[in-house]
């Protein structure tokens, strides 16, 4: 029986690209097989078989934009008669099967990688370069204008048959005069992306050297580290290969303070702590995240700005009525972002519940892309590894995010004496268009006010 696979719900992702395909047709798959890996702003996600069987045909390429319904493939769930289904033209460009007889050499030949243009003659050659066409006087010219007859052949186009690139950015390349052989990619194994033609004409580096076409901020200047010493090269992992433009991003656009309070949780913690004995025996953990989460729901009740996003129109902010924390999750690849969603209406215990879950899930890789959209607000916490303070980037379109460090035990005057209390450093990064320094001071003064006394976060 044939069925189809089709791209399930990945969120509000739209034009997702596809960065790798790991199944050709004929192949054999298994339930739960990698069939495809797409590749978000936020993280890369394998779409799995949803049934065994041997792939018929395969409808998606490399570089292929998908959404949610989107058909990957088709699969024999019985496995029987793939062998005499005749090969898509997928199929044989790939070479992973042969030519039908009606297949002649001149339709499976590669088609020549120039960009359209609508002046083109029908009987124009192959190889003219970008932009080429035919004025009304029927003069064959290029793109500048300049005469392109009998007497004075077209040049050819670029090679680029050993360059790593689709091929929008091989036509890109060409309409900007641009040889991809002196550019190094910065995309998935090596790919040279749009973005790396642009840095390369905004500054002659790639886009891995801090190059921001049109921003005027210069390329840091390349080292050859061999003159000092033994060194090697290792590359980034895939997650922070897709988060770091993110927060260049993030941190370009966004007008950064950090505001730094510290919080009294002598009591909060201590009820932790009982609360965290009772939770090991039903197989969970109650950590001092889910306080935090509850008390800056609280907080964002009181302080509406906070919980914001900037409008289109950069003069008007967007109040939600929902209170979704992402919080930062720390996995061997890198640090990832899921969200409780609805964390107002949820409890100590049930934020504690999904808080393992969800952290399971990112050190797994098996998050999907639901589980990182939506949130109003983020906490990152660096409460397990140390640190007096920082500064979080704030994780746009949102505009404020909650960093936390390891509390310690200080003196504290309480007005007659110095006792010992268990403070908590935090630090709120906020985008200072649309929350000022005062604003942002009372949040973090209520919040301090909530972790100080756990009765509070019952309210």
């Amino acid at each position: 029986m044939a069925t189809e696979v089709k791209v399930p719900d990945i969120g509000d992702f739209d034009e997702v690209p596809v960065i790798e395909v790991h199944v050709a047709a004929g192949d054999t798959v298994n339930a739960e097989d990698p069939l495809v890996t797409l590749e978000s702003d936020k993280a890369a996600m394998d779409v799995p078989s949803p049934v065994s069987g041997v792939v018929l045909e395969l409808k998606v390429a490399v570089d292929d934009k998908v959404r949610e319904g989107t058909l990957i493939l088709i699969v024999d769930e019985g496995g029987e008669g793939a062998g005499d289904t005749q090969p898509s033209a997928t199929d044989v460009e790939s070479g992973s099967g042969a030519a039908t007889p009606a297949t002649t050499q001149a339709d499976a030949a590669p088609k020549p990688d120039y960009a359209e243009n609508s002046g083109r003659a029908a009987d124009q050659p192959d190889n003219l370069p970008a932009g080429a066409y035919t004025d009304e006087g029927g003069t064959l010219r290029s793109a500048d204008g300049t005469t392109l007859g009998a007497d004075s052949p077209p040049p050819m186009m670029a090679d680029f048959s050993g360059v790593h690139a689709s091929p929008s950015v091989r036509r890109l390349a060409r309409e900007l005069d641009v040889d991809l052989n002196t550019i190094k990619g910065t995309g998935e194994k090596g790919r040279i992306t749009k973005d790396d033609v642009k840095a390369h004409l905004s500054g002659g580096g790639t886009a891995g050297t801090g190059v921001q076409s049109g921003m005027g901020i210069p390329p840091i200047p390349t080292v050859d580290f061999t003159k000092f010493g033994s060194v090697e090269t290792v590359e980034m992992s895939r997650i922070k290969k897709i988060s770091g433009p993110a927060l260049h991003r993030s941190w370009l656009n966004i007008p950064h303070v950090t505001h730094v309070e510290e919080a009294d949780i002598t009591e909060t913690d201590a009820y932790r702590k009982e609360q965290d004995t009772k939770a090991r025996e039903e197989g969970y953990r109650v950590t001092l995240l889910s306080f935090l989460i509850k008390a800056s729901v609280s907080a964002l009740k009181q302080h509406w700005e906070v919980n914001s996003s900037l409008g289109p129109d950069g003069a008007s902010l967007i109040r939600k009525h929902y209170y979704n924390i992402g919080f930062a999750a720390d996995t061997p690849n890198g640090l990832m972002v899921p969200v409780i969603k609805d964390a107002d209406r949820k409890g100590i215990r049930e934020i504690s519940v999904e808080l393992g879950e969800l952290s399971g899930k990112a050190r797994e890789g098996t998050l999907k892309g639901g589980d990182m959209q939506g949130a109003s607000f983020t906490i990152s916490s660096l409460g397990g590894i140390g640190g007096t303070s920082f500064t979080p980037i704030v994780n746009a379109p949102e505009v404020a995010i909650l960093g936390v460090v390891r509390s310690k035990m200080a003196p504290v005057w309480n007005g007659k004496k110095f006792e010992p209390r268990n403070m908590l450093p935090l630090c709120l990064s906020y985008d200072h268009r649309a929350i000022d320094g005062a604003l942002a001071a009372r949040f973090c003064a209520t919040l301090k006010g909530l972790l100080s006394d756990p009765r509070n976060l019952l309210l």
